[in-house]
C-alpha cells in the first residue's frame, strides 16, 4: 500500500505545486495520455428520502413540488431518449430509503407494486435492461449485503459517496444532522460489502460541508483500505460543495478553486494508482485546471438530462470538453458504467458490456466531440 497514509504529516510542509506535479506524474504512468467520461442519462427513481443533508437540493419532501417515484413508463422514455443520442449508461439516483421515514413513500410504493425503494430500484433496472442497450449504474445510498446481491444481477456497477468519516458532521448545526444514513459506519459498510461481493464500485468525498483536512484524508485512506482487501474501488470522486438556495447551508463557503486543486493532488497520492480518480467538470468553471492535480476522468456527461443533483450548473459542451482537455496535452476517450479493469468482473453482465466494449475496454462506439 505504497500510497497510503495514516494521517497528513507527508503533506502538511509541501507546497501545492510540488503535490500536483507529483500527483500529474502518477496518474500519467497508471493512465497515460487518456482523459475519460460516461455517456449517460441520470433517471432520479425518486426525489424522497429520510435524511435532511443541509446542503441537499436534490430531495422533495411529501407534499413539495416535485415530490415522488418515477413511473416504470417515465423510466423507460428517459432511457430510450438516451439510447437515441448515444448513451450507454443509465444512471439511477435516488433519496435513501424513504418508506422507513414517510407514509406518503410507503404509499406510492404500495401503487408501484412494491414494499421497498430498492425493490423498485431492481425492477426498473430490468426494464432498462430488457427494452434499452444502456447498462445500468446505481446509486441507492447505503445497502445491505443481501440488497447489494440482488442489484448486482442488474446493474453494471454501483456506487455511493462516503462524503466524509466526521462523525462531528452529524451533530446538531452540522451538515448530516438528522441523517440516518450519513452515519460513516454504514457508509463504509456498505463499500465493504461490495468489496465482499466483487462489485465494481464507485465512492468519493464531498468537500467543504465542515470537515477539516485531515479528515479528507482519513477519508481517503480509509476507501483505500477497502479496495486494498477487496481491488473493487474502481473510482474515487472529490466532489466541492456547492451552496444552493433554499437549504441550511445556503450561506456557506464554498471551497475555493486552489483547495480544490490541492486535494485531488492529495487523493492522487493516497489512493492507489489503479483508483480512477475524477472530479465533475460542471461545478468549476477552470475545470481543466484539475487534470495538471492528476484526474483521468471527467465522471457522467448527458446530453439529454440535467445534473439532478447540481441542477444550477449545467455541463460543459462535449467539444467544450475535448477541446479544454486537448488543449492541457490529453486525449479525450468515452468509457462505460464499467472501467476496461472491470469489465469481466460482474458476471451477470459481462456479456452485455462487451458488446459496448472495443478491443481496448472504452466504448466501442466513441462519442468524444
Amino acid at each position: 500500500m505504497a500510497h497510503s497514509i495514516d494521517g497528513t504529516a507527508r503533506f502538511a510542509s509541501r507546497e501545492t505545486a510540488q503535490l500536483r506535479a507529483e500527483a500529474a506524474a502518477l496518474r500519467d504512468h497508471g493512465w497515460g495520455n487518456t482523459i475519460s467520461y460516461s455517456r449517460k442519462v441520470f433517471i432520479p427513481l425518486t426525489t424522497m428520502c429520510r435524511n435532511t443533508c443541509g446542503y441537499c437540493a436534490f430531495v422533495k419532501h411529501p407534499g413539495q413540488e416535485g415530490s415522488g417515484y418515477l413511473t416504470p413508463d417515465e423510466v423507460l422514455e428517459i432511457a430510450r431518449n438516451g439510447e437515441r443520442l448515444g448513451c450507454k449508461e443509465a444512471l439511477f439516483s435516488l433519496g435513501e430509503r424513504p418508506e422507513r421515514r414517510y407514509p406518503e413513500a410507503r404509499e406510492a410504493l404500495r401503487r408501484l407494486g412494491h414494499a421497498t425503494t430498492i425493490d423498485y430500484v431492481i425492477e426498473a433496472c430490468r426494464l432498462v435492461l430488457a427494452h434499452t442497450s444502456l447498462i445500468p449504474h446505481v446509486n441507492a445510498g447505503t445497502l445491505t449485503e443481501a440488497e447489494i446481491a440482488q442489484l448486482r444481477e442488474v446493474s453494471g456497477s454501483m456506487g455511493m459517496m462516503l462524503e466524509t468519516v466526521s462523525k462531528r458532521l452529524m451533530k446538531p448545526g452540522m451538515a448530516h444532522h438528522a441523517c440516518p444514513d450519513k452515519s460513516p459506519v454504514l457508509r463504509l459498510r456498505t463499500i465493504e460489502a461490495a468489496g465482499r461481493l466483487g462489485v465494481p464500485f464507485t465512492t468519493g468525498i464531498l468537500i467543504g460541508i465542515g470537515e477539516t483536512f485531515e479528515e479528507r484524508v482519513e477519508s481517503l485512506v480509509a476507501i483505500d483500505r477497502i479496495h486494498q482487501r477487496h481491488g473493487n474501488v474502481q473510482e474515487v470522486i472529490v466532489q466541492n460543495f456547492r451552496a444552493k438556495a433554499d437549504t441550511a447551508m445556503a450561506r456557506w463557503l464554498e471551497p475555493s478553486h486552489e483547495d480544490m486543486l490541492r486535494t485531488l493532488a492529495v487523493a492522487r497520492l493516497v489512493l492507489d494508482p489503479s483508483i480512477s480518480l475524477q472530479a465533475p467538470p460542471n461545478l468549476d468553471d477552470r475545470f481543466e485546471d484539475y487534470i495538471a492535480s492528476g484526474i483521468n476522468d471527467w465522471g457522467g456527461i448527458s446530453p439529454l438530462t440535467i445534473d439532478h443533483i447540481n441542477p444550477e450548473r449545467a455541463w460543459p459542451e462535449l467539444s467544450e470538453l475535448a477541446r479544454r482537455t486537448s488543449a492541457q496535452g490529453y486525449r479525450l476517450v468515452e468509457r462505460l458504467t464499467v472501467y476496461p479493469a472491470f469489465l469481466s468482473q460482474n458476471a451477470p453482465l459481462a456479456a452485455a458490456l462487451s458488446g459496448h466494449a472495443g478491443a481496448d475496454g472504452f466504448a466501442r462506439s466513441q462519442i468524444v466531440n
